[in-house]
């Protein structure tokens, strides 16, 4: 086992996009475990676009990312010294370790991995936004057969799922991402209906018809002109859950123009944050494993190798170059 621990700490705040600069790579030693600690040694770490707002100095659901310290993030990984009755030396944990090789934990907020599929998986369909989806679409949009549901972002890592848990509900299920080779990856392999690139000059035309009746439920990940062409499709009684604003992240203009449409379609318009709801996630987590496990839910990983990729790796997620899951594989 190495002696030194490699960390990423936020060295300064974003001024619109992120920059490699706010990010600065340092050392320190491994630290030891206390009476009823755990050290566990990073596997992989997640990247995901809340990252952003949290390295703002704003006022928001969660406190800022503190400046000089280890950025914020989930990471799965082994553990290779236990002084914690209920964990052993060779267990595999979900948790939130952050940007470093290792990381201390008492233990409380870590997740043990049970055998049979891919440690990955749990920081993916199986993991936070797996249960982000999974919330947002069955307790907020509540679907029923049917219906046409429509997710922005469709090829990342909560949009994906987003849309298989509607079409094994019986719904219509129809994607917005970017790019063609994006889209071809939402229809062919994940299983949606459709799915409009809103990067094409006709994506107007072609979002309109690709949901000839309307829209019954929205998950909205993007915000901006995307959220707008869908408020312009909404059924009456529908429902929209807003899981992000990725349009915004990097300090741009995310104004929705077809705010009429919310009071016309007497449509619900409900933000979560889905670490508000814990008392939900082992059923989300045993329906999400055991659908992955069957074979019912596909996802795809985008894997950077190395703790020194991240800064990259987090500012290509936030630029839409990722195709499903981002995640930095430690020590490759």
């Amino acid at each position: 086992m190495s002696t030194r621990n490699r960390q990423w700490l936020l060295a300064s705040r974003p001024r619109g996009p992120v920059e490699e600069s706010n990010f600065r790579l340092a050392e320190a030693d491994v630290p030891a475990p206390r009476d009823g600690e755990v050290l566990v040694r990073v596997h992989y770490l997640s990247l995901d676009p809340y990252m952003r707002g949290r390295m703002d100095d704003a006022k928001s659901y969660a406190a800022p990312q503190a400046l000089g310290e280890v950025m914020i993030g989930g990471t799965v990984g082994e553990v290779v010294e236990s002084r914690n009755p209920r964990w052993s030396k060779g267990d595999l944990a979900v948790g939130p370790g952050g940007w470093q090789e290792y990381h201390l934990s008492d233990g409380k907020g870590l997740v043990k991995i049970p055998p049979g599929l891919p440690e990955s998986v749990y920081l993916g369909a199986v993991g936070m936004p797996g249960i982000t989806a999974w919330y947002g679409l069955l307790q907020i949009g509540k679907p029923r057969p049917g219906e046409t549901v429509v997710v922005s972002a469709a090829s990342g890592a909560v949009g994906s799922v987003v849309g298989q848990l509607a079409k094994l509900r019986g719904c219509r299920a129809v994607g917005i991402a970017g790019g063609p080779a994006k889209c071809a990856h939402v229809v062919s392999d994940l299983g949606f209906d459709a799915c409009v690139d809103y990067k094409s000059h006709e994506f107007r035309d072609a979002f309109q018809a690709a949901v000839p009746g309307g829209i019954d439920v929205l998950f909205e990940n993007v915000g901006g002109a995307v959220l707008d062409a869908s408020l312009a499709r909404m059924n009456a009684f529908g429902r929209i859950a807003v899981c992000g604003l990725i349009a915004g992240y990097g300090g741009q203009d995310i104004a929705v123009r077809n705010v009429r449409s919310i009071l016309v379609n007497r449509l619900l318009v409900q933000g979560f944050i889905v670490s508000e709801h814990l008392e939900l996630w082992p059923q989300a987590m045993q329906e999400l494993g055991a659908a992955v496990a069957e074979g019912k839910l596909r996802y795809r990983e985008t894997v950077a190798q190395g703790i020194e990729s991240a800064p990259r790796a987090f500012i290509g997620l936030l630029r839409g170059e990722n195709l499903g899951k981002q995640l930095v594989r430690m020590g490759g």
